[in-house]
């Protein structure tokens, strides 16, 4: 111990010179770019990115204390996985709030009374911009019949369920669960939950980690 006082445990955004940036790949929903990096040594990096536009997802909680979780097929890990209701933000300019209501509505038929911010994360910072922002909702209702969304693609064979929250982390805890709003959300829940709430932030809270939307950081950023 040398007695020096440690630094702040806390992520922080800075802004490295990019000395030139150019997309190498122009994706259906998101790009690769390679970008030159001027690092605060003064050395140089090449480093490949997934341009994403970023997403949001939510914890849903019945007044059973259960979390709604959804089976969904994702075609790169080749496996069938529950997830909680979620979704691109590929709308420009769109509210991250009214994003996350959206995706409830079109994936569960439901709408929420209560919304907070439940724990936000990079969902693969060494090699993506992704940020995701992942809320908690309460206080149910059924979206009217006549009213919902016509599922299609993937969506279309969506199975639902509801695990109670404390077996829900031990799914995760023991391995059987495996997308990570799943996997960070359940476990963000289960804490929020063991103190009180006291956790929970607003769901208008700021969120400047938002990913900027494909094409928006080019050179000299």
């Amino acid at each position: 111990m040398t007695g020096e006082q440690p630094p702040e445990v806390a992520d922080e955004r800075t802004a490295l010179r990019v000395r030139s940036s150019e997309t190498v790949h122009h994706g259906m929903v998101w790009d690769v770019r390679r970008d030159e990096i001027e690092l605060a040594d003064g050395q140089t990096v090449t480093r490949e990115v997934i341009d994403h536009p970023g997403a949001v997802g939510v914890v849903v909680l019945d007044d059973q204390d259960r979390v709604l979780l959804l089976r969904q097929y994702r075609h790169p890990v080749r496996s069938y996985l529950w997830e909680p209701p979620a979704g691109l933000l590929d709308v420009a300019g769109e509210d991250a709030l009214l994003a996350v209501q959206r995706e409830l509505a079109e994936e569960a038929d439901l709408v929420a009374d209560e919304w907070h911010v439940l724990v936000d994360y990079y969902n693969s910072p060494g090699g993506s911009n992704e940020a995701f922002r992942c809320y908690l909702a309460r206080g149910l209702h059924d979206v009217p019949e006549a009213e919902r969304h016509e599922r299609e693609h993937e969506e279309r064979g969506m199975v639902p369920a509801w695990v109670p929250l404390a077996e829900a982390r031990d799914l995760v805890l023991a391995g059987q669960l495996h997308n990570p709003a799943t996997v960070c959300g359940i476990l963000a829940a289960a804490a929020a939950r063991d103190a009180g709430w006291d956790s929970l932030r607003p769901a208008g809270t700021p969120w400047p980690e938002r990913s900027p939307g494909r094409g928006q950081r080019g050179r000299g950023q």
